[in-house]
């Protein structure tokens, strides 16, 4: 019954095997779950998915699949054997607090309410919305949708309202990790991880288990050992495009910032305009009276750095172009002349552009930004950034 399941996978192109496949057949074998729909989605998941971004492909193939296991759904009347009983029954059992068991043995028992359910799905036509016996939304009926009541069992509803259902795939709070979407301050951490480069430094500060089980039993006594905490060596120079069409893009901008700082001990970042020229700065607020020089930094960073650029590339063609194409000041040499400073500098530069990429061909400068960065350009999506970290660390 589950190779509909694994082909459904296949298609929505969530990358598992065969060996995974029977894995999960492995564990069914073994009674690590029985008739617990919600245990069975735990199962599926750790053992079918090897990388966050195809959870939420997996909750909807999941919620598609097995979506009569949990919930009937449609207006028309829906013959009840599709629920499975025992299911449902352990499902109650392990949800319902002793108050709430008492409410469904008021009812008549678990017999009772299976048996009350397919009555009113025969007598029942059409939709009914409100009130407390028939099936329908926003009543307080055990059975339906929006409604409240302790003993219901959920039908034709996307999300709970009082957070009782146990439809975990339907919340789907992995839908932020597809690699289609803007990021949040954890998915960029998650997208980070590809760049990083372990050593150990500092005071010691936790415990060697390897060198503490070597040592006692060398011993003959406890002996307690610890070393310095590992920690990410690669050192990070950012560029942040502020002002102008780069408004639009704050939060997002603001969310990698934020985890680029928590994820790098050795983290510098300089703001620009538009383009890259003769000066940087890193207060917004002092932006044009404490100007620091681009070739300062060029001059002060070294080759082992990795170095970010982030900015939407949204720009007159002469403002890359051409001495004095800049909207706000005179400048003297034009800004590819500073990027292929940078490059040369630092060959491992990479782009990432919170423009969706679908619409870049529509914007000249971007196009040239592209060319000037030999096509090193990503978008800020997951896979955007993963790409981009997954660059930066092949160049050296």
């Amino acid at each position: 019954m589950f190779i509909p399941f694994f082909l459904e996978l296949k298609a929505a192109r969530v990358p598992v095997s065969l060996r995974e496949y029977l894995t999960l057949l492995e564990g069914m074998d073994s009674h690590l779950v029985d008739y617990d729909v919600e245990g069975f989605y735990y199962l599926a998941r750790a053992t079918l998915v090897k990388d966050e971004r195809h959870i939420d492909r997996f909750d909807q193939v999941f919620s598609l699949v097995f979506k009569g296991v949990e919930a009937v759904g449609g207006e028309s009347p829906i013959d009840v054997a599709t629920l499975p009983e025992e299911w449902l029954r352990r499902l109650a059992e392990k949800h319902l607090t002793d108050e709430e068991k008492k409410l469904v043995e008021a009812l008549g028992g678990f017999e009772k309410l299976m048996e009350t359910l397919k009555q009113r799905l025969e007598e029942q036509k059409g939709r009914h919305q409100g009130g407390s016996k028939w099936i329908g939304t926003a009543g307080t009926s055990p059975f339906g949708a929006y409604g409240y009541n302790p003993e219901g069992v959920r039908i034709g509803q996307h999300e709970s309202r009082h957070r009782r259902a146990v439809k975990v795939w339907d919340k789907r709070e992995f839908r932020n990790f597809d690699d289609s979407v803007e990021l949040g301050t954890r998915n960029i951490k998650v997208a980070l991880k590809r760049l990083r480069r372990w050593i150990r430094q500092g005071a010691d500060e936790e415990l060697d288990i390897p060198g503490t089980i070597h040592a006692t039993a060398e011993h003959g006594y406890l002996d307690v050992k610890t070393r310095p905490e590992r920690r990410n060596a690669v050192k990070l120079l950012m560029f942040f495009d502020v002002g102008g069409s780069m408004d639009d893009h704050i939060k997002v901008v603001e969310e990698l910032f934020s985890a680029a700082r928590g994820e790098f001990k050795h983290m510098e970042y300089f703001y620009f305009h538009n383009c890259l020229y003769e000066g940087v700065w890193k207060d917004n607020r002092r932006r044009h009276s404490e100007v620091i020089p681009t070739f300062d930094v060029l001059h002060k960073y070294g080759h082992d750095y990795k170095v970010i650029f982030v900015g939407d590339a949204s720009m007159s063609p002469y403002e890359i172009a051409y001495a004095g194409g800049s909207v706000e000041h005179w400048n003297a040499e034009p800004g590819i002349a500073w990027l292929k400073r940078v490059l040369d500098q630092w060959p491992n530069a990479v782009w990432i552009n919170p423009v969706q990429q679908k619409h870049w061909g529509y914007t000249h400068s971007i196009g040239m930004i592209r060319e000037i960065f030999a096509e090193r350009m990503y978008p800020l999506t997951l896979a955007g950034l993963e790409g981009a970290t997954k660059e930066l660390s092949r160049r050296h």
